[in-house]
């Protein structure tokens, strides 16, 4: 049997699952499976099967029932809904009996090389990696086989990309949120056209996209940064072999984010400072540093970091508890023979728990910008976080701490589409999926 020839397989990840049974199977490394080999690596692989089939089956009577499917995964710190343990065991279950034999199990994951239990919760339960321009989100977790084959990489790169790409599109619309955070007021009852016709005035077309070269540049060692120190608490918290429960995964995710950001942070002052600047204020990134240091010194460095911190927290929870109870609520209603609600629900699921997650912290992201711009406005008064919130109220009222929200959540959706239409094209171009 040939590599060819063995494709496609029912129930298999896409292009992942032919490749892993030729190289398991291939024994004499001539690039095909004879029936022999074939045979062996079907016996290896009902023997592994029926250890996950007994890890399953608790009381050990022949069959694995509701119950004992929602045990698993809450061993796995995953925790899921009757409703979504039934989903998961209809779709083995082919006699109608609710529940399932050795034989219905063997049948459903024969030709699929998952290895254990933590790589068939992944499978029932997977999700993308989408970056939408913001940095306060929530790692995922990688599975066993990515991390031992290298692929966690190559899923990462595709993610930077996606980011790269995805903040270019949406670029002028960061820069008008930005420049609308800091300008308009009560005074100046700046509006999205307006505001964008005033950059185009000043700085021509070109000037949408300033501060958009730092914003990339800060993609990859940010989402680096962010996975490795999630890693590492999540080892802290629960032990290297073990998924996080939901709290744990937030928690984790949290100061994974704080992390990256304290490190990052710097970048991000610039890039607040680059899109702001009137044309040959800077003659670019290294330019717009020195500058600030001369001026202000080190400590300009770290203006607004404070609600920078702080808003990691409403805007994290938020958004994975919105994403979740969105996700559920769905596979309840609408799903009949799966867990995975498709690429489709996870985007819209994905696109409104940050919508929720951005109004929660929005005023204190809108009051991080404003410090780190208060020293590149003449005459503009130095103010703590505190002093700028009262006079934000003062001045402007509770309206005021959303000022620019408008281009934020315009670029959302264009952000998510983006993302996710680059995120699969480079899957596929480093080989993680095949179509």
């Amino acid at each position: 049997m040939t590599a060819t020839r063995c494709c496609p397989l029912p129930r298999a990840e896409p292009g992942s699952s032919c490749k892993e049974i030729l190289r398991e199977g291939d024994k004499d490394q001539d690039g095909e499976l004879d029936f022999e080999e074939f045979t062996r690596y079907l016996q290896e692989r009902e023997s592994k099967l029926l250890l996950m089939f007994h890890s399953l089956d608790k009381n050990n009577d022949g069959h694995i029932d509701v119950s004992e499917i929602q045990e698993t995964f809450h061993s796995l710190g995953v925790y899921i809904s009757l409703q979504q343990a039934e989903k998961i065991l209809q779709s083995m279950d082919q006699d109608g009996s609710m529940t399932i034999n050795w034989h219905e199990w063997r049948d459903h994951f024969l030709l699929n090389p998952l290895e254990n239990m933590e790589e068939v919760m992944h499978y029932w339960k997977h999700s993308t990696v989408l970056d939408i321009g913001e940095n306060l989100t929530v790692p995922d977790e990688f599975s066993v086989k990515e991390k031992k084959t290298g692929m966690w990489w190559k899923q990462l790169m595709a993610g930077a990309m996606a980011g790269a790409v995805s903040r270019t599109g949406t670029a002028p619309l960061d820069r008008l949120k930005v420049f609308m955070q800091v300008h308009a007021s009560k005074t100046n009852s700046m509006n999205v056209l307006s505001g964008l016709r005033e950059m185009i005035k000043e700085g021509g077309l070109t000037s949408l996209w300033r501060g958009n070269g730092i914003n990339v540049l800060k993609i990859a060692p940010e989402t680096a940064i962010k996975f490795m120190a999630y890693e590492q608490i999540k080892r802290l918290i629960r032990g290297p072999q073990e998924t996080l429960r939901v709290q744990e995964r937030f928690v984790a995710g949290s100061l994974a984010g704080a992390t990256a950001q304290t490190i990052i942070y710097p970048m991000e002052v610039l890039k607040t400072r680059l899109a702001l600047r009137k044309t040959g204020q800077y003659s670019g990134m290294v330019d717009c540093a020195k500058q600030i240091l001369q001026k202000e010194g080190v400590r300009a460095f770290s203006k607004g970091y404070l609600p920078n911190m702080l808003g990691i927290i409403p805007y994290a929870g938020i958004d994975l508890a919105v994403y979740e109870t969105l996700k559920n609520m769905w596979l309840q209603k609408y799903s009949k023979n799966t867990a995975d609600p498709g690429v489709l629900v996870l985007l819209a699921c994905g696109t409104a728990s940050s919508t929720c997650g951005q109004i929660a912290s929005y005023p204190l992201a809108l009051v991080r910008t404003r410090m780190q711009a208060q020293a590149s406005i003449e005459g503009a008064p130095q103010l703590s976080m505190l002093g700028l919130f009262r006079n934000i109220l003062s001045q402007e009222g509770v309206f005021g701490l959303y000022r620019g929200i408008a281009p934020n959540f315009m670029k959302v959706i264009p952000a998510v589409s983006i993302s996710y239409v680059v995120y699969e094209n480079m899957k596929f171009a480093l080989g993680v999926t095949s179509r």
